[in-house]
């Protein structure tokens, strides 16, 4: 519609763009400064703990790998046991994004340090490489001559340098350093090396260990020069395996871990970026959409135990205390970004958004402290890193999230402006001339207004998001006062074009609504949201073992008491209207309570408040919903289940489960001639050689090891051994049944004698057969 103005400008064109616009591009993060707000907190926050950690400490691996000594001792936990070096990576990405968004001189000048000595490394290794993964030289001396099993026997090297890969090309694009871009180009170069020194074959079999998002680089870098041998060397490491069956549109991710993935498909769709490949862009939206659409829970992360868990069966979800990883989100808001950008469609931002809100934001403690899973466990908490102890790849993930808000809340085509997030920040647009600032308090507050401070002469079009939360109709828009009528409809822009002056204010009213949202699977599980922000309720604050992690290989895990699931609260309703009964807190903002929902009466005066604001403490975000016909069956049969797992873990020193890398990692895997795969949504491991853990009893209390087997395996031989002495020898003979079982073998007295405390548990195939299929191995109490 047109209307005219009052003021002596030439119209107002107010519309809905149903259509998505053409590609558009994000504002650099110097030009999107946060105001005050819980974004620029957690900007703050983040800042102040990135400055705590020691660069030279960060550098220890890089030096020590190039032949140089260092001049710190290394940091411990992951970035002394294998992973050296993958921090170091992050900081430069982060350093670089935090300078761009405060203009922060010591960010800077940390960059330019890290940078500095990080060249060293570069020319002294001498082939453009720079990396900390422990026996460097020996091991890619060992790939490039086609050894590619040499990959195993390592921590995911390739992810590991990938973070370096990434961050110096980060420290270019974000904060100018021209060192970073050549030794990029160079780093670049040794890739091209790995990936023409062997067969495509074996490129393949080695893309199947966690790669990071190596393909990416490659094409941004080849975006970069124009040398067409980067792009092919990004075609080399794409993996075909997933790449495939995406293309097709074919959901072949049960199971799979998942932060393997998500770089991959990054990396898929920046090469459809540079080359206008359909193929790899349909895989990247296909992936896009089955993981958003059924495989994400409410707060916008996904994973069990890092894996894709089925897309039909979420109960695990439930049960687990190691929920959605924040390392998957991240890397899911950067496939977000670059699939908008091409094809900006509203449904993109409202996931980023959802995300943005409920995960991202929530996983940074208010004092520092970053979280690795955020458990969808009723009753159960999140461990928050340290920087000194804390070496998780959500500990250099999480400093490079809160370090880049500014990045989505605007962005433009040639001549105009979109407003995605609705985030306090001012906008300057120099190659425009434009100055708007965005004051809100949102999602307090239902609304926000934007100002222009300072424009040039001529027509352009501010397009402001209208949310999937906002019903049909509802939104409100006003410019400098005055009601403009709108016919839209969620998930679009509603475009407001018009020869803007200084003093212009645009007002956008966004009514919530609080709804309920079940588990993608449509378990009864519910989460409460109030427009986009999930609600939670805190449950108590005790029984959190290790809330601020310690530098233990699996101090990121919150390992403390599991309370009962059928004691947690639930919601227990005869109709199906669920929001209808949770009521606004008066003088609370964004807090309820559900009393007449909540079960049993002792939990009834929990109040919800937004999930980012929840630290520190044991809360619930998924609802058990039930009838009051149902809720007796119900109860029984989880307190029946739940009493075995509790039984269980009470006997439990340690354990591993086979097949799964993290654990594996976590144990200190070793193999040869070993294989993994996946049984009724259950990893196994077997051999034709032989695999390793090691685990832990430092009280040498262990009575036997706990072995799980499937009963289907037959003709497998093979031994056990514990601390090299044989402890069993097994016969897999098909004869258990069609099922899972398991089977206890004493340790022997003199083995537990002379642990010191760590028992490596062996299997090795006999000569000629191979190991049965191993799903689960535990240290059992005597």
């Amino acid at each position: 519609m047109r209307l005219s103005l009052i003021a002596g400008y030439l119209f107002l064109s107010v519309s809905l763009c149903a259509q998505s616009p053409a590609q558009l591009k994000t504002f650099r993060l110097q030009e999107v400064k946060l105001l005050p707000g819980i974004f620029n907190d957690a900007e703050n926050a983040d800042l102040k703990y990135m400055m705590q950690l020691s660069p030279d400490k960060l550098l220890a691996p890089y030096l020590r790998e190039a032949g140089l000594k260092p001049k710190a001792e290394s940091y411990t936990n992951w970035e002394n046991s294998g992973l050296d070096g993958h921090i170091g990576g992050h900081y430069l990405s982060a350093l670089a994004m935090m300078y761009a968004s405060t203009g922060d001189k010591q960010a800077l000048d940390r960059l330019n340090y890290m940078i500095a000595e990080l060249k060293i490394c570069q020319d002294k290794n001498g082939n453009g490489y720079v990396g900390g993964v422990p026996g460097s030289k020996e091991l890619w001396a060992a790939v490039m001559q086609g050894d590619v099993g040499a990959i195993n026997k390592k921590w995911v090297p390739f992810y590991n340098i990938h973070k370096t890969f990434a961050g110096l090309r980060d420290a270019y694009t974000y904060a100018g350093n021209e060192t970073a871009k050549v030794m990029l180009i160079k780093f670049a170069d040794w890739f091209v090396m790995i990936a023409t020194s062997i067969t495509p074959q074996k490129m393949q079999e080695m893309l199947k260990t966690e790669h990071g998002g190596v393909n990416e680089v490659l094409a941004d870098v080849y975006a970069l020069t124009g040398d067409k041998k980067y792009l092919t060397a990004a075609y080399s490491f794409s993996h075909q395996a997933i790449l495939e069956p995406l293309e097709q549109g074919q959901d072949k991710l049960n199971n799979l871990h998942a932060n393997t993935q998500i770089p991959k498909v990054i990396g898929f769709k920046r090469i459809s970026d540079v080359t206008a490949d359909s193929n790899y862009n349909k895989a990247a939206q296909f992936f896009w959409q089955t993981v958003v659409q059924h495989r994400t829970v409410a707060i916008g992360g996904n994973s069990v135990r890092e894996h894709f868990n089925p897309s039909n069966d979420f109960s695990s979800m439930i049960t687990t205390e190691q929920g959605p990883e924040t390392c998957n989100t991240y890397n899911m808001l950067k496939l977000t970004e670059d699939l908008y950008l091409s094809d900006p469609r509203v449904s993109y931002i409202d996931y980023y958004e959802r995300a943005l809100y409920n995960h991202i934001l929530s996983t940074e403690r208010p004092g520092g402290g970053f979280v690795y899973f955020t458990p969808m466990r009723p009753g159960h908490y999140r461990v928050y890193s340290q920087p000194q102890t804390s070496m998780w790849c959500c500990v250099g993930s999480g400093m490079e999230n809160h370090a880049k808000y500014g990045e989505m809340i605007y962005a433009h085509d040639q001549n105009n402006v979109f407003v995605n997030l609705f985030i306090p920040s001012t906008l300057n647009w120099k190659q425009k001339g434009l100055v708007l600032t965005q004051h809100t308090n949102f999602p307090e507050e239902e609304k926000t207004s934007i100002t222009i401070n300072a424009v040039r002469p001529g027509a352009f079009a501010i397009n402001i998001r209208y949310p999937s939360w906002v019903h049909t109709g509802a939104l409100k828009v006003t410019v400098n006062g005055t009601p403009i009528k709108v016919s839209a409809k969620s998930s679009a822009y509603v475009s407001i074009n018009r020869v803007w002056k200084k003093g212009d204010v645009i007002g956008v009213t966004l009514p919530m609504q609080t709804t309920t949202e079940q588990l993608p699977d449509g378990l009864n599980y519910e989460a409460v949201l109030h427009g986009p922000i999930v609600l939670a309720a805190v449950l108590d604050t005790t029984n959190m073992r290790g809330l601020l992690a310690d530098d233990s290989r699996m101090g990121h895990a919150a390992q403390g008491k599991l309370y009962p699931l059928q004691n947690m609260p639930m919601f227990v309703n005869a109709s199906l209207h669920d929001a209808e009964l949770i009521d606004p807190v008066a003088g609370e903002p964004l807090t309820y309570r559900a009393q007449k929902l909540i079960y049993p009466a002792r939990y009834s005066s929990l109040k919800l408040i937004p999930f980012y604001k929840i630290h520190d403490a044991r809360y619930v975000i998924y609802w058990q919903r039930e009838t009051p016909e149902s809720l007796a069956g119900i109860q029984k049969k989880m307190a029946e289940e739940d009493a075995a797992a509790q039984r269980l873990a009470a006997i439990t020193i340690d354990m591993v489960n086979a097949g799964e890398q993290q654990p594996e990692s976590d144990h200190f895997i070793e193999s040869e001639k070993s294989g993994t795969g996946v049984n009724r949504d259950r990893h196994w491991r077997d051999a034709r050689g032989w695999f390793s853990y090691q685990l832990k009893d430092k009280n040498k209390e262990t009575g036997s090891l706990r072995v799980t087997y499937f009963g289907r395996d037959i003709d497998r031989h093979f031994s056990i051994l514990v601390n090299n002495q044989q402890v069993a020898q097994v016969t897999a003979d098909g004869s258990k049944g069609n099922g899972f079982y398991t089977e206890d073998y004493p340790i022997p007295a003199d083995v537990l004698k002379s642990s010191n405390g760590v028992l490596q548990v062996k299997f090795q195939a006999a000569d000629g057969s191979m190991t049965a299929g191993v799903y689960e191995v535990r240290l059992i109490k005597k």
